[in-house]
């Protein structure tokens, strides 16, 4: 049988596209992604990004209370995360499961598999997975998201979502910034717009770029640089995240590169902003993109992409926003538009 929509991928774009498809009756068929080693050291685990995050405090309808009542009567018991009970709101995990079980309440089929790779020469389009699997598909929604770049220190693997982020406007309103010094890392754009972001909440921000002069644009390096509460520790590296089990980061072990000179700074949350990479190596290049791999649309205000009934929807297809509310609403998008593209075909 020959699948009307499948979706590949399951955060918050994958989710709301399989939610709007399940509505509309079309059956829709997700591969959340596999449970391996390689996907948890890469950051491409099923639920997406937010399955790595604590608290989220800016997704519309989640605000402080006590959730775990509604999580017990909402998920299967073996789906409820781990709640700290200090927690306040929603936690990415939390959010995660709860669109997975509206979108399954729905009648979405789920697969824990990878895709490794798409005929999209042919249609139906030939789907195959990590564990052996063949799909035929009429159409296809691509949500398999972006995974933000780190350094690859074990130190800083040991304290992700303890400190270690790679999301300002994610993350840098927690507690566990607040009124602290913290380290941006990077010299572009991204490290610029993330320095200034956490200045809000921050007592200090040091700015850690590996070369003498930022790459980002004149106007934002100039913002930063004027900013009082931005610091620039320049020709500097990373050398180790410091901190412990009890209280998360509490400094970094940096490296002067002209000088050699290592000095500790205590700083109590580390952001890598040294970019993102969108998961797209399963295309095998056979869908337009940018020059950094982010699937480019093809018409305006639509998910439409370069191959005629594939759509793109989430952070695969977004450099600039990045947040999950952006990516719900292009997966409501991608799957009215996919509805009204096998409409136009014929297909019911």
């Amino acid at each position: 049988m020959t699948e009307r929509v499948v979706i590949i991928g399951s955060g918050p774009a994958g989710w709301s596209a399989a939610i709007y498809a399940s509505r509309a009756n079309l059956e829709p068929l997700v591969f959340e992604g596999a449970m391996t080693e390689e996907n948890r050291i890469r950051g491409t685990l099923p639920l997406g990004q937010l399955s790595m995050t604590t608290e989220v405090e800016n997704y519309p309808g989640f605000p402080a209370g006590d959730l775990s009542p509604y999580l017990k009567s909402s998920l299967p018991e073996h789906h409820v995360p781990f709640r700290d009970p200090h927690m306040t709101g929603v936690t990415g995990p939390e959010l995660m499961e709860l669109m997975r079980q509206q979108a399954k309440n729905f009648g979405t089929r789920i697969v824990t598999d990878d895709v490794v790779s798409v005929d999209l020469s042919k249609k139906p389009f030939e789907i195959k997975t990590l564990e052996g699997q063949h799909v035929t598909a009429h159409s296809i929604i691509i949500a398999t998201g972006a995974r933000a770049n780190y350094l690859g220190l074990p130190s800083e693997d040991g304290f992700k979502n303890r400190g270690v982020s790679a999301c300002a406007v994610c993350d840098g309103a927690l507690p566990r910034f607040r009124n602290k010094p913290l380290a941006v890392i990077g010299g572009g754009d991204s490290a610029m717009e993330e320095a200034s972001y956490l200045t809000k909440f921050a007592s200090t921000v040091y700015l850690v770029h590996r070369r003498g002069e930022f790459r980002a644009s004149k106007i934002m390096a100039q913002r930063a640089l004027e900013n009082p509460k931005i610091t620039v520790k320049w020709f500097t590296g990373v050398e180790e995240v410091l901190g412990n089990d009890k209280a998360g980061v509490t400094g970094v072990k940096l490296k002067n590169l002209q000088t050699n000179e290592v000095e500790s700074l205590d700083v109590s949350g580390m952001f890598c902003a040294i970019g993102h990479t969108p998961n797209t190596d399963f295309l095998g290049g056979q869908i337009k993109t940018d020059d950094k791999g982010y699937i480019l649309y093809s018409q305006p205000f639509r998910t439409n992409t370069s191959v005629d009934g594939v759509f793109a929807a989430g952070d695969v297809a977004d450099s600039y926003y990045r947040q999950a509310i952006t990516s719900a609403g292009t997966g409501c998008m991608a799957a009215l538009d996919a509805e009204r593209w096998l409409g136009a075909q014929g297909i019911h």
